[in-house]
């Protein structure tokens, strides 16, 4: 797959609600330090050059970590490196690593484990969802198009424990973007032990983070996060062990959390009403956004007028006001609250306008285009999703929207378990797919040329959005105004003028946090979990 759900996603809820048992814990306790934990959707690979999906990138983010990491404060600060020095140009970026810094079977953590990482991350044979973050490093966009060898990207070990990193031009967010897990090490000895199969199940990997991965074979919807005792900085992590178990029914989730055999239970929207009122509510928008994608290979869903008529053809208000009951209307691919004009202070998205917003006259006109160039008056089309109740629910949704707007449309759901589905989306087996996306740093770029967007760098050739792009990238790289003004464009071409994608909502996030447990931090571009800094009290 080219790119990441987080793709992403669909796995990531649109609502989640972590919820701790009153009174004693089964599994929880002061001295013990262990948690119960439960997510909604399968982990599909614990190998960072091939994740797409938030359960995977959970796993990753609590057991590697990379040159920078987020603190308790969500701000980005060295890691895996003990220090850096910058050039004057802001191009050339030298770290001394941590020489403490060790994997989990004792080797040490070296320049040539990133070196090696990298490469084969941005190397077009390893197909990585994740290959369009690597952009910004130098020659990694020729690299990925398979214009010059990996070996050119610009990285370099400079010795055991010193690392440069060179960039195509200056960037604003570099540290935020070294938190992500594209850009964790991998100890290649391990790796090519494991060939095909590494990350496959957890003993298959070695981990560098503040806990390692336990009892996951690769199809186990339960499994444990256990401290690392090699970490670097292991006195600093004091939760002994998480225990994690996919629960995709609400219900389900509901009850085990009632019995006291659930610390955190991750639900659906349906419960939002049902425990607002309680004590320690929480809830707030995030930049996880839902959205449609096509499958731009079969003659319906590549035709434009029938995209433009499907993401226009849903009341999107609607959904979030009676499905969701949280989150707001999306209308582009980049999210409201997320990047700041530097220079103005505005919001990118108020900037932007809206590009595809709900208008059935609209829709309809184009419907009636579609179905004109397609030769046809009635169509059957299949709709992709996951097979958790959120995912679901906003597919069954979306199939009464489409259904009841556009006449002589007749949509059928296929959800499947989301790895299945991953798997399918990437193999193309899919006519329009719904899923879930959150961000790896903030910059409007970081959904224009990735958000999760399936196969957008293969499928995707207009000129005019990759010139955009790339004069957002080198000549206006260090001009605010204009990059803006250019990502903008790119982003009318893309979601507005040929509606490669058909943006759907925001979400939101709706948690009660049990009052015992401290230190407990969500990720700032989404729902995933960060326990390095947990702890009960």
């Amino acid at each position: 797959m080219k790119k990441k759900l987080l793709t992403l996603v669909g796995a990531a809820l649109t609502s989640v609600l972590i919820l701790a048992a009153c009174g004693k814990s089964n599994s929880a306790n002061g001295s013990k330090q262990v948690l119960t934990a439960a997510t909604n959707a399968e982990m599909a690979t614990l190998n960072s050059t091939k994740y797409s999906d938030t359960t995977s990138l959970e796993a990753l983010e609590n057991s590697f970590e990379g040159l920078y990491r987020f603190n308790a404060k969500n701000k980005p600060v060295l890691a895996g490196a003990s220090s850096v020095a910058v050039s004057k140009d802001q191009k050339t970026y030298t770290f001394k690593l941590r020489k403490n810094a060790k994997w989990s079977n004792g080797d040490s953590v070296t320049a040539e484990n990133y070196v090696y990482a990298w490469r084969k991350m941005v190397d077009p044979a390893a197909a990585s969802p994740n290959s369009q973050q690597f952009q910004p490093i130098k020659n990694g966009t020729q690299i990925a198009a398979g214009k010059l060898p990996a070996k050119d990207l610009g990285i370099k070990a400079l010795g055991k424990y010193k690392l440069q990193v060179t960039l195509e031009a200056p960037i604003s967010y570099f540290s935020e973007l070294l938190t992500g897990a594209p850009f964790y090490p991998q100890d290649q000895k391990v790796v090519k032990k494991y060939g095909s199969s590494y990350g496959t199940s957890s003993a298959k990997a070695v981990y560098n983070g503040p806990f390692v991965v336990k009892n996951w074979t690769g199809t186990d919807l339960k499994w444990n996060y256990v401290k690392n005792n090699h970490y670097w900085d292991k006195k600093a992590v004091k939760l002994q062990k998480v225990n994690v178990q996919v629960v995709k029914d609400a219900a389900t989730a509901g009850n085990l959390y009632k019995t006291n055999k659930l610390d955190y239970a991750m639900l659906t929207t349906d419960y939002i009403k049902q425990y607002e009122h309680t004590s320690g509510y929480h809830s707030k928008p995030i930049p996880l956004i839902g959205y449609m994608s096509f499958n731009v290979h079969r003659k319906t869903t590549g035709n434009i007028h029938f995209r433009k008529a499907i993401a226009m053809a849903f009341n999107k208000k609607s959904l979030v006001n009676n499905v969701l009951h949280v989150g707001s209307p999306l209308n582009g691919i980049v999210p409201k609250n997320f990047a700041y004009n530097s220079k103005t202070g505005d919001d990118y998205r108020q900037e932007a306008g809206n590009m595809l917003t709900y208008n059935l006259k609209d829709a309809r006109k184009e419907w009636a285009e579609a179905k004109k160039e397609l030769g046809k008056d009635k169509i059957t089309i299949q709709l992709l999703t996951s097979d958790t109740t959120d995912s679901k629910q906003i597919g069954e949704y979306l199939q009464s929207q489409l259904e009841t707007n556009l006449p002589g449309l007749s949509v059928n759901l296929r959800s499947i378990p989301l790895k299945s589905r991953l798997a399918a989306t990437s193999a193309y087996d899919y006519d329009m797919v719904y899923g879930t996306w959150q961000p790896d740093f903030a910059d409007p770029v970081n959904f224009i040329s990735d958000g999760g967007q399936y196969h957008l760098d293969g499928d995707y050739n207009n000129s005019n959005f990759r010139n955009l792009l790339n004069e957002a990238a080198t000549t206006y790289a260090t001009n605010p105004t204009k990059r803006w003004s250019v990502l903008i464009q790119a982003e009318k071409q893309l979601i507005q003028k040929d509606a490669f994608t058909a943006p759907v909502y925001q979400g939101g996030m709706s948690y009660l946090l049990k009052k015992k447990v401290k230190g407990l931090q969500i990720s700032p571009y989404g729902t995933v979990l960060f326990y390095r800094n947990a702890s009960i009290k």
